[in-house]
């Protein structure tokens, strides 16, 4: 059910820079290995790239911990594991509280990890023929039927408590999520996971609470830049104007009105002054609305992937950027997981009137006036990327994430190692800070989702990743023309 909501969309122009000439070349590329220097992505240009997070919209939150759970024992490698299973929390960023479940038994948590939703195609659902039956047992258990006595009616159990729902609901979700040998310690518990495995039907992946698209454009000065679709389960947004009125850059529609509110399917533009320079802005939608369940949330660093049970009415944003100029190339660039290469798409666009070139890998890729071209950046499974594009009139974006598209039973090589914390209580270790997302790494979690018990280390390699990972720089330049 959508719910009423309010929304803020900002937007600010960046210092215009004088335009760049000349052929640049590749600074650095992805290693697999991930170990690139990350001071090499220092001095491409003469303007700071305008960082952009491996986000697609919607809820931002920061993992608070596993609250409601039991006991579970992992079949593997001739041994058996216990491990705890049930539902996590998230504190959202600007409000709001969601209840996941975790899709990734063999890799770790971090405390107060950072999560962002995430669709299904840049996780290691998208490549899980029985993602869609995931999403089934979400909608026909705990806490989505918080009607205990109900639910054990219909599953044919004994008696229910908040602790063995949750704990035959998590082992059911393993068995399809990564396809292990699993049962839950309790009897009741069992007989729910058993039941929810049998009656499991496929459902399409749930939309997005709050996305842009595109999330890039560009276009030339006195022209009106878009259009920027807006897809929400909210009822309404609202539309505050640029933060820099001087600027003169204005969110618009179609026929350069003012936009004051917003709601599924609303177009949004920029409307660029003539007399503007070459430049960007950007602009932010926020709403409050209650997340689709079966949002998949994956960690901004390695993190266990999460699935969503349940959400309160909770700040979801998206953002989304404009590139203008008067004349000659306008880049845009954006950056999304493929799981099914094994890398980073690598999206560059050309709303100019002439063509640039870039080179990565050692491959110039042309791109001319009206088109777009894709390039995958290879990644390893767990490896932190940094990629840095920059081009004509001080473009430059940089692009970070985590490519976690598989689970360790998918024959991957997880984090989570073999030696498992048994017990149904957390055993605390050492924190250990990371860097990137703010988050932690502490053991409080990881006996708590079937997670190895070398989680420093872990998070340690995870944070020199980070730091040091695979970056990449991508260097345009204008294609040389006849003329000149």
């Amino acid at each position: 059910m959508f719910s009423a909501s309010s929304a803020t969309v900002s937007s600010s122009t960046a210092d215009r820079t004088g335009r760049r000439r000349g052929i640049t070349r590749l600074a650095a590329s992805v290693a697999a290995s991930g170990l690139v220097v990350a001071g090499a992505l220092v001095g491409a240009g003469s303007a700071a790239a305008d960082e952009v997070p491996a986000h697609q919209g919607g809820a931002t939150a920061v993992l608070d911990g596993l609250k409601t759970y039991g006991t579970a024992v992992l079949h593997e490698d001739g041994k058996k594991r216990n491990v705890a299973a049930g539902l996590f929390e998230m504190n959202v960023d600007g409000g709001g509280t969601l209840k996941t479940y975790c899709i990734d038994i063999h890799n770790p948590t971090q405390d107060r990890a950072k999560y962002l939703e995430t669709p299904w195609g840049q996780s290691s659902l998208g490549g899980n023929n029985d993602a869609g039956k995931i999403l089934w047992i979400l909608q026909h258990s705990y806490p989505q039927v918080n009607d205990l006595s109900e639910l054990a009616k219909a599953a044919g159990t004994g008696t229910l408590t908040d602790k063995t729902a949750a704990a035959g609901t998590q082992v059911a979700i393993w068995r399809f999520s990564d396809h292990v040998q699993v049962e839950a310690a309790d009897e009741q518990a069992e007989k729910l996971a058993d039941w929810l495995e049998k009656s499991a039907t496929d459902i399409p992946e749930p939309k997005a609470s709050l996305a842009l698209d595109p999330v890039a454009v560009s276009g030339r000065s006195g022209e009106r830049v878009g259009p920027v679709t807006v897809h929400t389960n909210a009822g309404q947004a609202t539309v505050t104007p640029p933060a820099d009125l001087a600027s003169g850059v204005k969110v618009t529609d179609k026929d350069g009105k003012p936009v004051t509110t917003a709601s599924n399917g609303t177009k949004l533009y920029f409307d660029v002054p003539a007399d503007s320079e070459e430049g960007n802005a950007s602009l932010t939608v926020q709403a409050t609305t209650s997340v689709p369940v079966g949002r998949a949330f994956a960690g901004v660093t390695k993190s266990q992937t999460m699935i969503l049970a349940g959400s309160s009415e909770s700040t979801v944003s998206a953002s989304a950027t404009a590139t203008w100029a008067k004349q000659g190339p306008i880049p845009t660039a954006t950056a999304e997981k493929n799981c099914d290469k094994g890398g980073v798409d690598i999206t560059v666009g050309n709303k100019g009137d002439e063509a640039f070139t870039f080179e990565l890998d050692g491959k110039e890729h042309t791109v001319e006036a009206g088109k777009t071209t894709t390039v995958t950046v290879p990644v390893a499974e767990d490896q932190a990327y940094d990629i840095t594009v920059t081009g004509p009139n001080g473009f430059s974006k940089t692009f970070k994430g985590v490519l976690d598209c598989q689970t360790t039973s998918s024959g991957t090589g997880g984090a989570g190692g073999t030696e498992t914390q048994t017990g149904s209580e957390p055993t605390p270790t050492a924190p250990t800070t990371a860097t990137a997302g703010g988050s932690t790494s502490g053991g409080t979690d990881l006996a708590e989702t079937g997670s190895s018990s070398a989680t420093p280390v872990i998070a340690g390699v995870a944070i020199a990743l980070v730091v040091v990972g695979g970056g990449a720089v991508v260097l345009l330049r204008r294609k040389r023309t006849a003329s000149e």
